[in-house]
Formats: structure tokens, sequence, C-alpha cells
């Protein structure tokens, strides 16, 4: 597998996999949208201080030289705007989810729901993955916008599915697989 690649998604927006070099960057859109991502977002206790986002940059590397995960930056315009990537890849059964977030002045340009799409297209067309799931919390109405315009299928609920900070919230499954995805009219679109 390559170290370093890129996915276009259009004229002003690409994924990058996530290395070093973005470390910075990444760690200074999560200072700055700190208390927007804790909304939903579990982790943002343990993401304090720059050697963390550092830290994480390395196992999602190690991830990815192991063939386990692959996370990108979501960049618009030359600047990191987010993170969308694999949960871990499930080889066997040749399916994983995805998991994305985005700074709040960013939202509302599309530019999630163009990702996902795209790293949908990478997922059953390079990879030959069969199902992708994207789960979401139960009240996270704009992230489940996202799997709703992508045409994934509500599969079910998980009850008390992740501990945020203080409290248990549910999820709700979506699920893709690869023949719908090919054979919808989206695909078209996104290569």
């Amino acid at each position: 597998m390559s170290e370093y690649f890129r996915l276009k998604i259009d004229e002003s927006s690409e994924l990058e996999l996530i290395n070093e070099s973005h470390a910075d960057e990444l760690f200074a859109l999560i200072e700055n949208n700190r208390e927007y991502l804790k909304e939903w977002l579990p982790w943002l206790d343990n993401n304090r201080y720059l050697q963390n986002t550092i830290d994480f940059i390395k196992i999602c590397q190690l991830q990815y030289q192991r063939n386990e995960t692959v996370q990108f930056a979501l960049m618009y315009r030359g600047a990191i705007c987010g993170v969308v990537g694999y949960h871990r890849i499930d080889w066997l059964n040749r399916s994983t989810s995805i998991g994305y977030w985005i700074g709040e002045e960013y939202q509302g340009k599309g530019l999630v729901t163009k990702s996902c799409a795209r790293v949908l297209d990478y997922s059953f067309g390079r990879m030959g993955l069969n199902r992708i799931e994207i789960r979401c919390a139960t009240e996270n109405l704009k992230s489940q916008a996202i799997p709703e315009r992508l045409g994934f299928k509500k599969e079910g609920l998980i009850r008390q599915a992740e501990w945020l900070y203080d409290h248990y919230v549910d999820h709700v499954v979506y699920g893709m697989l690869e023949s719908e995805w090919i054979n919808s009219e989206r695909l078209a679109i996104n290569t």
C-alpha cells in the first residue's frame, strides 16, 4: 500500500491519507472546534495536546501499513476541515464502518456527504469491500442526514452504544452494500 495518496472529490476538496504533516493544522482545528465537537465525539478529552494528535496520526499510519484501516484528512481549498475514515476493516467479511467529523465553519457545503461518496467509490471499487456501515447517535440529525442522502438503508438501533462523557447514547445503524452502491446513480456522479 502506498504511504501517501489522495482521493480527489471536486475542484475545491480532496481526501489526503492522514500523515504527520497534518498534525499542527489538525490539532488547531480540534482546538478551535472543541466545544462544538464535544457534543457528539467522545474522544476530545483524550486529545488535549499537540502530542495527542501526533500519536493519533502515528497509530493511523501503523494501522494503514497493517491494512487495518484508512484515515483521511478532509481538505477544502487547501486547508484541513475534518477527518473521514474507516474504523477497523473486517477483511474476512469485506466490511467496515465509516466515521467522520468536520469543523463547524465548514458545515453546509456538502463536504462530508461528497467525501463519504468518494470513500464508498474507493471502498467498493478499489478495495473490494462488500458492506459499509455508518453509525450515528439517534439525536445527531446532521450526522444521520449523510447516510440518508447517500441512500444507505436504516437497519436498526443499538441501545446505549456509546459513552459520551456523562451519559450513554443510542446509535442508529445504516448500511450500504456494494451491489446497492454500484447499481445506484451516485457512482457515476462521484467517479
